[in-house]
């Protein structure tokens, strides 16, 4: 995959290929190639005594260390693993039985010398060495052969002619495309030196044998290499008299110098754990427990209580404040279980670095693609985005271990273009932030930040350098709003490319698929000539007729693309405005990813959700922190957090609908074994799954594991099946399935980057996903707008468990709505996801129970999708006490002193409840208060919605669209947002609350200073309650007001209206007055 290409363009389904081209440039020389690891123990070939690169076998060039070489000579099969073909006898290499029967093989014939093999067998040899450097997809630039037999791949256009699969670099000064070329031909196929990662352990092996006999990949393999290593070396530590060591080298130097024990301190922390668990304080846990139970008891007895006390004379108040207080009840106990077992967790960064990330070595770590997303570079402002994927390319982790891929669901040429001046302004900003280690990395928080930022900096060109770069960014943020401002009107003839060729996105809803490799390994080098990790520009395709299912659909299609382009075992999802804060967030996701023993587990680590640009008080409640930092804390306690839409690291392998390895099934296995198998088949099954969790080289899918009952065929039909199935599940995309193959990642082999981009066209074609089980089983689910619960429900239900990782400095920052009509309609959208959840099949109340999910992880899940309904309860709540002021009515007789303990015992528990909460989490009051208004506000508006949208939706197909969030900055400042008033149905029902009960409160005291002193008594209790309502409606009145408390007319109009249509009819009404007719004999007696 090469940088700067060109953008392709195209429709698989109708075998359209546009390659929109840059003038070409002078090809990049090959850099120098190093890093060869042997595939066998994974580490350096080395070295021979001339200098040259080892190289084991003359005839395949398989990559094999001096060691593990002389160990296959003296104590192996004495031939090359690949090729089979016997080893030769390399100068200094002691003779074994049979190199006498071998034809000029001696020391003196200087068997090996460069200098004396012919030319062919040198070109052989570098080409075969070649073959195996190109790692993971970003090895050097390859050119193919100089024979005349051999061509580039050619990209056919859809009038016939061809395209060289040779792709130039880009340059936002000249990022036009230059148009093909007219000739025509028909250009040989021709795969030149595939890509293939070093990191695996990837070998041709013959399936008819058993895979022990290679004995290549696995632990027992690599240990007696070691120890054989260690013997013949003799590099052993020696102790003597208790202080003294000494230790001989491989040149039979004896240092007998005293020992460094920090070295073997290194060893022992790297076998340590990478991460470790902490329980909340015994002291803070249990008395919160303590309550929950206690509070659980005063339930039982109140509801009693209130039950067998019916109000007589205002028999339906009662009977709907019971109705009432029975579903808070339930709500209570879904969102109180879930967090019995709350814990926090560490990290320990160092171990990962000893273990996978030594200084001078090659890195082990694992690669990443990084997903951002957007929809409307207008209402998601490409300088936003571009911050989010500046900071995503100066993180800190192996350049060549990171890919971002940004989707365009939108088709819209400013996002292209702004992704190509990001591209271009990355390659001085990386180099900056990596020289000085900045934080964070993204320019416009860093520059924006008021704090010391020479505070713990001693490089003496920082404060010169950090001039000249603000100055450079400015200049950058001037080209984007330039870009932003002339798009605000679009041409009739649409968006015309500089070499006037028309913008393919010009119809948003009918248009090809369109990939851009903007930063690449021929291309991506920052001003440094340092490597930058890649960024590609995705915008999937789409035609009418067909689903295409939203964020949902494009994720999907993003885990395609990078499956197929770089194929890194892991993911990390982000939004367009959350940015990275922390550098190490990768890291710090890799301690529980790369664990040896957690990590076959995880399905993803979820980050919280930290945000920028909120007021200081929060009004709206938008850090969300009791749900940050106590709900999904409680769940990592169980089987872990819920899949919250960013910040969230996924295991590739779960998202294919995989399940983890589960010891008890093994086991099961062991002793008894499937019914319908024989013992003999599995006990060769439990083998297989074993050799297949210890060798990473197995594939993930074999044929044992497609179909049951399969080991009549022959192995023809054998792999035919497993290619249909295979098919069936992920689409017909050779090159994709074979990335499913590969456990820890990489590209498939036998690939040009002409055969990948073309690829990566076909898997996001909009017919890629018919009859597959692409959101169903696989990928992100569709069915719902909050597909991430979902996702994350369909995760846990297969038995895969969640982490949830809160570092010291957050992760992730981003932009949240602080203008009340935005923040209600976000409300809205992931209220209505929960609605279509709990109408749908995957329902967490009847779905998943074949599974393995825990019942206390249930519990969260039900709560998560049933709490919208709390609305309807809520607003018949918060309506009752301007009723009950009204008519003088309430909703609890008249008790005794016995009864009122339960009352007050129930309000003490509620606080003491939230107290203790908040003590062991550290979430302060004013957070915990906030959230509890913005409860009530979001529940008698955006969930009661919610409710009707759903019901509508499912029940009478009637759809709603999406709305995406404004992620717009402050950029009057001052919060000039939040005190910015939109138009919204949803303003209507809390206003009509808060009025009526002002009403009532009005009418209650006026009632009770005309009737005397004994009505003041029971007014008490309807003050308290419609007081309860008032204040919790409170930040909906300041957003209501504005800033100079003006509101819009028509809220006032609507909402007066309501209040007095309900005054009126219940004047008229009166149902809950005892209705006389005739003389009242009580009173007037039987001759009145």
């Amino acid at each position: 995959m090469e940088a700067g290409s060109g953008m392709l363009a195209g429709s698989h389904k109708r075998n359209e290929f546009v390659l929109i081209r840059h003038q070409d440039i002078e090809p990049k020389p090959l850099q120098n190639m190093g890093g060869h690891i042997c595939q066998i123990c994974l580490d350096d070939v080395g070295i021979t005594v001339d200098g040259e690169l080892f190289v084991a076998c003359n005839e395949c060039a398989y990559p094999v260390c001096r060691p593990c070489y002389e160990y296959e000579r003296k104590e192996g099969s004495k031939s090359c693993p690949q090729c089979k073909t016997r080893y030769k006898r390399h100068k200094g290499s002691p003779r074994v039985a049979g190199d006498d029967e071998e034809e000029g093989a001696d020391d003196l014939d200087d068997e090996f010398s460069h200098t004396h093999c012919n030319r062919n067998e040198k070109q052989h040899i570098a080409e075969a060495m070649l073959h195996w450097q190109m790692a993971y997809g970003r090895g050097e630039d390859v050119g193919p052969s100089d024979s005349s037999s051999e061509k580039l791949y050619q990209v056919p256009f859809a009038n016939g002619k061809e395209v060289s699969g040779e792709l130039p670099e880009v340059t936002p000064e000249r990022h036009t495309m230059t148009a093909p070329p007219t000739g025509s031909g028909s250009g040989k196929r021709v795969h030149p030196l595939p890509f293939v990662d070093p990191s695996q352990t990837v070998r041709v092996v013959d399936p008819t044998k058993d895979s022990n006999s290679y004995r290549v990949g696995r632990v027992a393999w690599k240990d007696r290499v070691e120890s054989w290593k260690a013997k013949q070396d003799k590099n052993v530590i020696q102790v003597t008299n208790g202080t003294q060591y000494s230790s001989e080298g491989k040149d039979g130097y004896v240092d007998d110098s005293v020992p460094d024990g920090d070295d073997i301190q290194m060893l022992e922390e790297a076998r340590q754990p990478l991460s470790r668990k902490i329980p909340i304080s015994s002291s803070k846990i249990n008395p919160y427990r303590m309550i929950i139970v206690i509070r659980l008891v005063v339930l039982c007895f109140f509801f009693r209580y209130r039950i067998l006390n019916p109000v007589r004379n205002a028999y339906i108040l009662w009977f709907i404040s019971v109705i009432c207080e029975i579903w808070f009840a339930i709500s209570w106990i879904l969102d109180q279980f879930p967090k019995w077992l709350p814990i926090s967790r560490e990290t320990y960064l160092e171990r990962l670095c000893l273990r996978y990330d030594r200084e001078g070595e090659i890195s082990q770590l694992a690669g990443i693609d990084i997903f951002v997303s957007t929809v409307d570079p207008l209402k998601e402002p490409p300088l936003v985005t571009a911050n989010t994927v500046l900071s995503i390319l100066s993180v800190d982790y192996p350049v060549d271990k990171v890919s971002c891929y940004v989707s365009d669901d939108g088709a819209a040429m400013l996002t292209f273009e702004a992704l190509s001046e990001t591209s271009e302004f990355a390659r001085k900003w990386v180099p900056f932030c990596k020289k000085f280690d900045i934080e964070p990395r993204a320019p416009e928080w860093y520059f924006s930040q008021k704090i010391d930022y020479l505070k713990d900096k001693v490089h003496p060109n920082f404060v010169k350098e950090r001039r000249a770069m603000k100055r450079e960014y400015e200049e950058f943020k001037v080209r984007v709003n330039a870009l932003v401002a002339k798009a605000q009107k679009v041409p009739e003839e649409g968006w015309i490319m500089q070499d006037g060729t028309p913008w393919p996105g010009n119809n948003t809803r009918d248009h090809p698929g369109m990939i851009q490799v903007f930063l690449g390994h021929s291309g991506g080098l920052d001003t440094d000539g340092n490597e930058l990790p890649r960024l590609v520009y995705v915008s999937r395709e789409k035609r009418p007729g067909f689903e295409h299912h939203k964020k949902a659909g494009a994720m999907n299609s993003l885990v395609r693309v990078s499956a197929v382009l770089t194929n890194g075992p892991f993911l990390l999802n982000l939004d367009c405005d959350h940015y990275i804060n922390n550098s190490k967030a990768i890291r710090e996701a890799m301690c529980f990813l790369m664990d040896p023993n957690l990590g076959k587990k995880v399905c993803y680590v979820q980050f919280p959700q930290r945000f920028d640009g909120i007021d200081r008080h929060d009004r709206y409640a938008n850090h969300n922190t009791v749900f940050f930092d106590i709900n999904l804390k409680g769940l990592d306690g169980i089987q872990g957090p819920v899949y919250v839409g960013t910040g969230c690291f996924f295991n590739r392998k779960a998202l294919y609908g995989l399940e983890p390895p589960h010891k008890s099934k093994v086991f099961e296995s062991l002793c008894c074994g499937p019914r319908k198998k024989s013992k003999k088949l599995n006990k060769q099954d439990d083998e297989k799954k074993v050799d297949r969790q210890i060798d990473s080289t197995v594939p993930i899918f074999t044929l044992d594991d497609i179909e049951e009952g399969m080991e009549g065929y022959d192995d023809e039909k054998s792999l035919l099946l497993d290619h249909m199935s295979l098919e069936k599940k992920f689409g017909q995309s050779s090159v994709f399935l074979d990335s499913t193959r590969m456990e820890n990642g990489g590209v498939p082999q036998s690939a040009t980057p002409a055969d990948l981009l073309k690829e990566a066209i076909h898997v996001i074609s909009c017919g890629y996903e018919d009859k597959t089980d692409w959101g169903k089983e696989l990928g992100w689910i569709y069915g719902s707008v909050t597909e991430d619960i979902l996702t994350g429900f369909k995760m846990h239900s297969r038995g895969w468990r969640s982490i949830y990782c809160m570092p010291q400095r957050p992760a992730f920052k981003g932009s949240a709505p602080i203008n009340l009509s935005d923040r209600l309609n976000q409300v809205l959208r992931w209220a209505l996801g929960s609605v279509e959840i709990l109408l749908s099949r995957h329902c967490p109340i009847w779905y998943g129970y074949s599974g393995r999910l825990k019942w206390l992880e249930r519990l969260a899940y039900i709560n998560t999708t049933v709490y919208p309904l709390t609305s309807i309860a809520l607003v018949a709540y918060c309506t009752l006490p301007a009723v009950c002021l009204l008519t003088n009515k309430f909703i609890i007789p008249e008790i005794s002193t016995f009864a009122s303990l339960w009352f007050i015992s129930l309000f003490l528990s509620i606080f003491a409840t939230g107290i203790l909460e908040m003590r062991w989490s550290g979430v302060g009051i004013d957070e915990w208060w906030r959230n509890e208004q913005f409860w009530v506000i979001g529940g008698v508006s955006a969930h009661l919605l919610a409710v009707f949208q759903g019901l509508l939706k499912v029940l009478a197909g009637v759809n709603t669209n999406f709305t995406v969030t404004s992620k717009s900055g402050d950029e009057e400042g001052d919060f000039a947002e939040l005190y910015m008033f939109k138009w919204s149905i949803l303003l209507i029902p809390p206003t009509t609350l808060l009025i009526i009960n002002i009403v009532g409160v009005v009418a209650g005291l006026s009632y009770a200073i005309s009737t005397g002193y004994q009505s003041w008594g029971p007014l008490f209790g309807k003050l308290f309650f419609a007081f309860w309502v008032i204040v919790h409606l409170y930040p909906f009145l300041k957003g209501l007001m504005g800033r100079q408390n003006r509101t819009p007319t028509i809220v006032i109009v609507w909402s007066l209206l309501l209040a007095s249509i309900f005054s009126l009819l219940w004047i008229r009404i009166d149902p809950f007055t005892t209705k006389i007719k005739g003389p009242n004999i009580q009173q007037c007696g039987i001759n009145c």
